[in-house]
């Protein structure tokens, strides 16, 4: 008879136990990740409210929200209470209430509600969108379909999207993630994975898959100070659409900037504040009245009420030159 196959031979030689593949870890990885996923849900779901709105017009929508204060300030989109007449915030563990509007700002897409609860209320811890990464754990919450309280994860897909919000203006350093978002969805927070949370679930893309975004949070912070001291977002206006932009280490040695980053002019509206100081198109904004301009977002902040109708100097780096060009902003209406 012949000798035995080869492969045979081999397999004489190797003990029983090594024939078996080595043991994974994906159990654990598993594990952990759920851990964190149920640990950052535990801190933030009793704080996720299901909002039902009442209209005059359409009848009625819903959506979602979350208390941000323990005396009952929650935080949600404008779309969905905007032009409301009855608004019913419904708690995680049940408990319905009437909610006021204090403010909105359709230019963001936020609002702010209150309800009139006599005990103290769980509430959720506010992060900070700017030390944000892309590739970090999003957790969404909220009512999509009207399914209260339903949890999806995914990842922090990109930073400083540009959005344009249903009032026809652009929501800029937006959040995009693919944490699937669904119709109800809208006004949900969007948490990191120590539950603190990081954006407001705002909208989708029709027809796309895990194409999603939220208003990021710092934005919203300065909203609600705005809407609390004014009832509305007052803001200087010059007439510009921009996007944020790296600074090359070269520019920022040769210009002596304090900023890596800054605000590229990629349209400026004729007969606009912008366009009468002589601010053009393709500029990189990187200062206004000397403070520094990294993204869009903090142009934004630095133009509020105290600018409106007050000159103030723009910082531009133009090619090979720095401007120095001064502006008079107009206050943003509509």
């Amino acid at each position: 008879m012949g000798s035995r196959p080869s492969f045979i031979d081999d397999l004489s030689h190797v003990s029983p136990d090594s024939s078996s593949p080595p043991p994974s870890d994906d159990t654990a990885l598993l594990d952990a990740y759920s851990r964190t996923v149920i640990g950052a849900l535990e801190r933030v779901q009793p704080a996720v409210v299901f909002i039902a709105v009442e209209r005059r017009t359409d009848g009625g929508g819903s959506g979602s929200g979350f208390l941000f204060t323990p005396d009952g300030y929650l935080l949600t989109n404008s779309h969905v209470v905007h032009g409301a007449k009855a608004v019913r915030a419904t708690l995680a563990d049940g408990a319905t209430y009437e909610a006021d509007l204090v403010g909105d700002d359709p230019s963001t897409d936020l609002a702010v509600l209150r309800i009139g609860a006599a005990e103290v209320l769980p509430h959720a811890e506010l992060g900070e969108s700017a030390r944000l990464r892309a590739g970090q754990i999003a957790i969404a919450v909220g009512s999509p379909l009207g399914l209260a309280q339903t949890v999806t994860t995914g990842v922090v897909s990109a930073l400083g999207r540009s959005l344009r919000s249903r009032s026809g203006r652009m929501i800029y350093d937006v959040i995009q993630t693919d944490a699937a978002l669904n119709p109800g969805n809208s006004g949900g927070p969007l948490v990191n994975s120590a539950g603190q949370v990081i954006g407001v679930n705002t909208a989708i893309i029709p027809g796309a898959q895990s194409i999603c975004f939220a208003t990021a949070i710092d934005t919203a912070k300065w909203v609600i100070t705005q809407l609390f001291a004014h009832g509305r977002v007052r803001r200087a206006h010059v007439g510009i659409a921009g996007t944020n932009v790296p600074i090359a280490r070269k520019v920022q040695r040769y210009f002596e900037l304090t900023t890596t980053s800054g605000v590229r002019v990629m349209e400026v509206v004729k007969g606009s504040p912008a366009a009468l100081s002589g601010l053009r198109v393709d500029d990189t904004i990187v200062a206004i009245d000397g403070l520094p301009v990294e993204s869009i977002d903090a142009l934004q902040r630095l133009m509020d009420a105290t600018r409106i109708d007050r000159e103030v100097e723009i910082t531009a780096i133009r090619l090979t030159h720095k401007l120095t060009l001064r502006v008079r902003p107009v206050e943003q209406t509509g």
